[in-house]
């Protein structure tokens, strides 16, 4: 009954009705929320894995009489004709709500001639598969919604908005072809991924830099990468809600901090590998319920290499604030306005030494050490451009040279003078074309168009950066390792999602999220002790051995 109540109040049953409503013909004899139901029932029996051999079996030959006349089922003779009977009426409404929310005109299950597919793709009104697309991705994300439910008033409490953003790979139920070749794959809506040997930051995507070409024209052969990993699949954008100003530690006993809810899979979008990544992940934050907070979004550096209008100007008009990581190319001096410098992803003083806008460059090549970069930075904030107000409706922000936000000394700004040998004395080199407007006006007006593809609102490298940026890129690889254990989800297991499609694919990815979501909150809740009493189950392992400080020299160490 409680899976029951859950289902009639996800809003799935109104959604989905009548998109699979006939309008001649016998009626179909498996209504929409007995579907719903033995598929909630099946995932939860088997770690979110749903093969709908078992849906059938659960519904027609597990369930009570009662609960049989409950859902509006008939009944079938427990023996092999029986089962395929049950079996092709399951098989026929699961793929009625498939052919609702197919986003894809290409036939499943069978190699097609590749200049067959190409013609089913002309042929196809592009307006109506991105109907079918938008309905997937609600249908979808409303099953993972439900395992949200009473996690909502833990979120709405503790957590205020704060989300990381990132493209998994999860392999499909069919093999892959070449993408030239001459016929598809049986799941033609499906693609590569290919993991080089450069990708080794799990924090960061490193691109792989372009061919060269030499004085003559000739392609320069780059070195060729060893392939780490390769998948036919599909990539899920998940969005991980996490509150970054807490660390999620236990409790000095072990046991969970009630306070701080654990990261959470709150929507996702799914397309090809590597195909449209700033496209998908705005899709997916666009299935947030609008009641929830927005806060800082992290991304790893597909995102901040995207074009601004197609996801970093999106989420900021959403309401977030980017968090990234850059690129060697990304760094130093990459865009200017009105004479501010934008120096990874912050407006400068123009003016500020040369050896503090590179930095970070002088790090990866190393010619400073990490201690010394760190104070850099630090002193970069002298000369930091500061917010004067929030931000208009439009996006526009008034900003203060760091001079009037006494920060620094300007000789251009004769009343900033004589503040003290602690602020920073900045002497602008003259130039021919006068001083840049930011150098003679309190304020400027940057819009949001302004060094949009890089722009972030924390100083980077600061300690309030890599708080923020660190624990929620960290969040989304323990989502991913937590999601694809073998003994669980088994999240990138093709063999788990038995359907081809992506509207099939996504369907059943919506529903092993779920679990995941609903197993992790689960062991939260089980680690917490309340009132003095012990957690249900073990708390986290403390060690038992002696700190380092143990050791500590008397007599050289002043002890409090």
């Amino acid at each position: 009954m409680e899976v029951l109540d859950e289902v009639a109040g996800s809003g799935l049953i109104e959604e989905i009705e009548p998109l699979v409503a006939r309008g001649t013909g016998s009626p179909c004899t498996l209504p929409v929320e007995a579907l719903l139901v033995g598929m909630c029932l099946t995932a939860a029996r088997n770690g979110g894995v749903i093969l709908f051999t078992a849906v059938t079996d659960l519904l027609y030959f597990a369930l009570s009489d009662e609960m049989r006349q409950l859902l509006g089922l008939r009944r079938y003779p427990d023996h092999d004709r029986g089962f395929e009977a049950a079996y092709a009426v399951v098989r026929r409404r699961i793929h009625s709500v498939l052919d609702a929310i197919d986003p894809s005109p290409l036939p499943k299950n069978h190699r097609l001639a590749r200049r067959q597919a190409e013609k089913f793709l002309a042929k196809a009104d592009r307006g109506e598969l991105a109907r079918k697309r938008t309905l997937m991705l609600r249908v979808t994300n409303m099953i993972l919604a439900m395992s949200l439910r009473e996690a909502l008033p833990l979120l709405e409490d503790h957590w205020h908005g704060s989300v990381c953003v990132d493209a998994t790979v999860i392999g499909t139920y069919a093999k892959g072809l070449a993408s030239d070749g001459p016929v598809t794959s049986t799941d033609p809506d499906a693609g590569w991924y290919v993991r080089t040997a450069k990708h080794e930051d799990p924090l960061a995507l490193d691109d792989l830099a372009p061919a060269q070409r030499g004085k003559k024209g000739a392609g320069l052969q780059r070195k060729a990468e060893r392939i780490k990993k390769r998948l036919f699949g599909y990539d899920a954008s998940l969005v991980i809600a996490r509150d970054p100003d807490q660390d999620g530690a236990p409790l000095p006993d072990g046991s969970a901090n009630p306070d701080v809810v654990p990261a959470l899979v709150i929507a996702f979008s799914v397309d090809k590998p590597s195909h449209r990544p700033g496209h998908v992940a705005v899709e997916a934050l666009q299935q947030i319920d609008d009641s929830l907070p927005r806060g800082y979004l992290a991304g790893d550096r597909a995102y901040n290499g995207q074009k601004p209008e197609n996801f970093q100007l999106p989420i900021r008009a959403m309401g977030y604030e980017p968090v990234y990581d850059y690129a060697k190319d990304q760094l130093g001096v990459q865009a200017g306005f009105a004479g501010a410098q934008l120096v990874e992803g912050n407006w400068y003083c123009p003016s500020m030494p040369q050896e503090l806008k590179d930095a970070t460059k002088d790090l990866i090549a190393e010619k400073i050490d990490k201690q010394t970069w760190i104070d850099r930075i630090r002193a970069r904030a002298a000369y930091l451009f500061m917010p004067k107000q929030r931000p208009d409706s439009e996006g526009h922000r008034r900003v203060m040279c760091p001079a009037e936000a006494n920060r620094t000394q300007c000789s251009l700004k004769k009343h900033t003078l004589g503040r003290g040998i602690h602020l920073p004395l900045v002497d602008p080199a003259p130039s021919p074309a006068g001083s840049p407007p930011c150098c003679i006006q309190k304020t400027v007006t940057v819009p949001p168009e302004a060094g949009a593809s890089l722009w972030q609102p924390l100083q980077y490298g600061s300690e309030a950066w890599q708080r923020v940026y660190f624990r929620l890129r960290n969040s989304v690889e323990g989502i991913n390792g937590y999601a694809k254990d073998p003994l669980h989800e088994r999240l990138e297991d093709a063999g788990t999602r038995r359907i081809r499609g992506i509207a099939a694919q996504t369907l059943l990815l919506a529903f092993q999220l779920a679990h995941a979501n609903r197993r992790k909150l689960t062991a939260w809740a089980n680690s917490i002790a309340l009132h003095g009493d012990r957690p249900h189950r073990r708390p986290t392992r403390r060690r038992k051995t002696k700190p380092l400080g143990t050791w500590t020299p008397k007599g050289h160490v002043n002890q409090p």
